[in-house]
């Protein structure tokens, strides 16, 4: 009897934006049982809930995993700060709700490397049934689906001036960065719904918990995947009343993200056979790529500061503007809360000779002095920032175990700016945000360039800069990539090489990085591989 009760189709291991995807669509029809583990808590901090309350949860260990990458050299031996979701819904609970695909030439590349049915054309389907979009169903979007996706509540007049501001300096406007083009500016669309966050965990989840084949352990940080001939059978995992274990007649999904994923992988006997031999953990299958791969956006901020009241600076300096935003959130549900204050983006490329964008120009209505794992401290002034990322680096890093302990982070290492190439296209991203600092639309409002500085001036001071204060974009893929080659951990169908019974399905999987914010692709992911696991389960 205890057997039966402990014993799924399915065992889920992570309930991030691809887990809680995952266990609601694998338990719709009733057919499978299906068990999730989360190594968090419940999402009912309410700053999850409160767009701009992820500035609240960046820094809180209660629901934020807040690594560290190992020193980089090419950034003066800094750390980089990586907040991770340690909640339901994942890093999709305290992200800042950017909805953005990416370029269909990212997925069209990912099928060229081999991986059948990932070309754009195969996976817009599946970002278009997961999505609920505020303007309704066209040819790239979808209507009702699980996912609602909302234009920006209101429109601020710093937004407005910020986005007259890049079409003054020669960019496009541009509708929809997720439509017939990426190039261009405009507004940002989010992952909220009625002015509220919607996560993963809202969106999927919340109803399917209400399902008897449905079961979601919280505060069960899974361990080690257990197997049996070649098979996963299970999964090993931690509660507060200590290790238990439960058994996977059909599949084991691994879903941890793209630093999770690799280090469960690890602890289970699975990856560099000579980093496993090292740690004194037993060998089940020498799989080179888990852990290899590493790839994230790199990024810098310009930040100024401006004459009027208009930013969101005051919400962190001033108890009574942040009392009174507050209130009339909870209120009414309005003012500056309701959104994200990043309202307004553009897409461009550091050269024009390339065919598509390579860098994304973030333009927030707030400017900070400080932003570590402890604390984000805004200037306490008016300000705006205009932060370009590069979408295109060729950087690649590594996730390896930091000690067989489970409970111990895993060892994060990012090799940014290594190229030549990477530190053009950062220059040329800073050369973009000053142009559109400098257009009439916000020259009136300018009081001061507080970073990076008037005396940062030639390529190599800007180079230093960006050396002195640049930083992960917190996208990190491809720790558990798929394809056909000697590095590929996992097939098109998402199944590990060389186990049966195994699959990873989250940001890790991606061969690629995509050009933008990565928690949309991700989705769609989980919803393709939803599909191939019911498909290869006979149906369901």
């Amino acid at each position: 009897m205890a057997a039966e009760a402990n014993s799924y189709d399915f065992i889920v291991t992570g309930a991030g934006s691809a887990g809680c995807v995952l266990a609601a669509r694998l338990t719709e029809s009733g057919r499978f049982r299906v068990l999730l583990l989360e190594a968090g808590g419940e999402d009912s901090n309410p700053w999850i809930h409160i767009p701009m309350g992820y500035a609240e949860t960046f820094v809180d260990p209660k629901v934020n995993w807040k690594f560290e990458s190992e020193p980089e050299a090419e950034l003066n031996d800094r750390t980089l700060y990586q907040p991770r979701g340690k909640v339901l819904g994942g890093t999709g609970s305290i992200n800042g709700m950017i909805y953005m695909r990416g370029n269909a030439a990212d997925y069209d590349l990912w099928r060229q490397l081999g991986n059948e049915g990932w070309d754009y054309d195969s996976v817009l389907p599946y970002f278009r049934r997961a999505e609920d979009n505020e303007r309704g169903a066209d040819a790239w979007h979808g209507s009702g689906g699980p996912m609602r996706v909302s234009d920006q509540p209101f429109e601020w007049e710093i937004a407005k001036a910020l986005l007259e501001a890049c079409q003054q300096s020669g960019i496009p406007f541009n509708p929809d960065f997720n439509g017939a083009r990426q190039e261009g500016c405009g507004y940002y669309q989010t992952t909220t719904r009625d002015k509220r966050r919607w996560s993963t965990a809202a969106a999927y989840l919340r109803s399917a918990r209400s399902r008897p084949n449905l079961t979601v352990r919280t505060r069960a940080r899974a361990t080690r995947v257990l197997f049996r001939d070649g098979r996963a059978a299970g999964v090993e995992f931690l509660t507060r009343k200590g290790l238990e274990v439960a058994h996977a007649e059909r599949e084991v999904i691994v879903s941890g993200g793209v630093f999770g994923s690799p280090q469960l992988l690890q602890l289970s006997g699975v990856g560099p056979a000579a980093h496993l031999a090292g740690m004194g953990i037993d060998i089940v299958r020498d799989v080179p790529g888990v852990g290899a791969n590493l790839r994230d956006h790199f990024s810098t901020a310009c930040t100024y500061r401006i004459s009027r009241n208009l930013s969101l600076n005051a919400l962190h300096y001033s108890l009574p503007h942040r009392l009174a935003a507050t209130a009339r959130y909870a209120l009414f549900r309005s003012g500056p809360m309701s959104g994200t204050g990043l309202y307004v983006g553009a897409l461009v490329r550091s050269d024009k000779r390339l065919e598509r964008p390579d860098l994304q120009l973030n333009i927030s209505a707030w400017s900070t002095a400080d932003r570590t794992a402890e604390r984000v401290v805004s200037h306490r002034f008016p300000g705006i920032s205009i932060a370009p990322v590069h979408l295109a680096p060729e950087a690649r890093g590594t996730v390896r175990l930091r000690s067989p302990d489970p409970l111990a982070p895993p060892e994060i290492r990012f090799n940014f700016l290594r190229s030549e190439s990477d530190m053009r296209a950062m220059i040329a991203g800073v050369r973009f945000a000053r142009s559109i600092a400098r257009q009439h639309a916000l020259q009136k409002l300018m009081v001061e360039e507080t970073a990076p500085g008037v005396a940062v001036r030639t390529e190599e001071d800007i180079a230093a800069d960006v050396r002195r204060r640049g930083v992960s974009n917190l996208h990190a893929v491809g720790t558990c990539a798929m394809g056909r080659d000697a590095m590929a951990v996992v097939d098109a169908r998402l199944r590990v090489h060389g186990l049966d019974g195994l699959r990873v399905a989250d940001a890790s999987v991606m061969p690629v990085i995509v050009a933008g914010n990565t928690n949309a692709p991700v989705i769609m992911i989980a919803e393709k591989a939803a599909d191939m696991i019911r498909e290869d389960a006979g149906g369901g």
